[in-house]
């Protein structure tokens, strides 16, 4: 039922779309059939696989770098009041520190790279995902640990079958949310300082105030996008809350 309504709502903005160009210009809303067109004229010669594999390697690996780091970080701030007091101000400091900020003294500092690119998309997810994993570090059971300390688990063990399926669901959390962010500030990252990719396509197409191009690269990366979601991240969140749920 939800994935049948999901493609009623689909039906229904492009319903919503076609009436609305009708009313419009052409030049400033172009009809789903002209935008259809100017995707598959893109396709065929290549562009918009290899600007769409170019940005999601790009989100790939700034994300795999935040959360990594940004987890490591955020459960050892959770377990350590010490390590908490001293990196806090810097965790807020980052969560109020806008993107394009990071990203234009990023290309300053490092330069018009793939390394200034990914580092400055990581390093603006990274204070969500400590924030969310010191959360998850500080609700971990206490009784839990004893159980581990009276088996006389091994560090490995007690790692994999006690904190893991606990922290998972933060994880998870952390994760959905992040790759929400990460890809639109990848868009931004391109924007400004890439040769290449769905953002340097879509900065190009408003330079040239072509819509019907704009939307051309838009559409197909927010369907990846929304895929990657619905059969990737979802059914990865209802996975790492099975303990918790069973717990209750």
């Amino acid at each position: 039922m939800t994935g049948l309504a999901r493609i009623a709502s689909l039906i229904a903005l492009i319903a919503v779309w076609q009436y609305a160009a009708g009313h419009a210009s052409p030049r400033l809303l172009p009809a789903p059939a002209a935008v259809f067109s100017a995707m598959v004229s893109e396709a065929q010669s290549g562009a918009l696989l290899t600007n769409m594999l170019a940005t999601l390697l790009r989100v790939a690996a700034a994300f795999a770098l935040a959360m990594s780091i940004g987890s490591v970080i955020g459960v050892w701030m959770g377990r350590k009041r010490g390590v908490n007091a001293l990196l806090d101000a810097w965790v807020v400091i980052l969560l109020n520190l806008p993107a394009l900020v990071v990203i234009v003294l990023a290309y300053i500092w490092v330069g018009l790279n793939e390394a200034a690119a990914i580092g400055a998309v990581a390093l603006n997810k990274l204070p969500n995902t400590i924030v969310t994993m010191r959360e998850g570090a500080r609700a971990l059971d206490g009784g839990l640990d004893e159980m581990a300390n009276a088996f006389r688990m091994s560090p490995w063990t007690r790692l994999r079958h006690v904190v893991i399926p606990q922290l998972a669901p933060y994880f998870a959390a952390a994760a959905r949310s992040g790759l929400s962010l990460v890809w639109k500030i990848v868009l931004v990252v391109e924007l400004l300082g890439r040769p290449n990719g769905v953002g340097f396509e879509i900065g190009t197409a408003f330079q040239l105030f072509d819509v019907r191009l704009l939307l051309a690269y838009a559409l197909p990366f927010v369907a990846l996008m929304l895929a990657i979601e619905t059969f990737a991240v979802q059914p990865f969140e209802r996975r790492a809350s099975y303990w918790r749920l069973n717990a209750a």
